[in-house]
């Protein structure tokens, strides 16, 4: 069912709120984050993963942190909004001309001189509105049609 496959995402999602929740609150009894915590956190889950049989011995006990959705603070969201600004960009070329090729190849050029927002801002993508996403969004749509027509 869909709700069973969404599983593993709804769980790395609660990981990541409590992981989110833990580091920034500074409370006594907010605990502290460590490998037994995630594991904790993760064992009703391996099901999911591994099977129902699953126990986490000794030897895969630091198996959670290979998983940087875990421990990193919005991991998954740096992530989409990365991919949000790249396919921003290319379409911007693709679909542009001569400038929108120049603003990207200043982009480029501009490396870590400025800042991230600033950089793509110059080259004609705006993080701070819906745009981006929107446009990644419909790419995705419109790849999940191109396969539906070649299954």
């Amino acid at each position: 069912s869909s709700s069973s496959s969404l599983a593993p995402i709804i769980n790395i999602l609660q990981i990541q709120s409590k992981v989110i929740t833990m580091t920034n609150t500074v409370e006594p009894d907010n605990g502290t984050f460590t490998v037994p915590v995630i594991n904790e956190w993760r064992t009703p889950a391996g099901a999911w993963t591994y099977g129902s049989g699953m126990t986490i011995d000794e030897q895969l006990s630091l198996e959670c942190l290979r998983i940087p959705h875990f421990y990193g603070a919005f991991y998954v969201y740096k992530y989409a909004t990365g991919l949000s600004a790249a396919i921003a960009l290319s379409q911007r070329v693709l679909d542009g001309g001569p400038q929108e090729l120049t603003d990207y190849l200043n982009f480029l050029r501009a490396g870590s001189s400025l800042d991230p927002l600033d950089a793509l801002r110059a080259a004609g993508v705006d993080m701070t509105t819906p745009q981006p996403v929107d446009a990644a969004l419909k790419r995705f749509g419109e790849l999940v049609d191109e396969l539906d027509g070649l299954v």
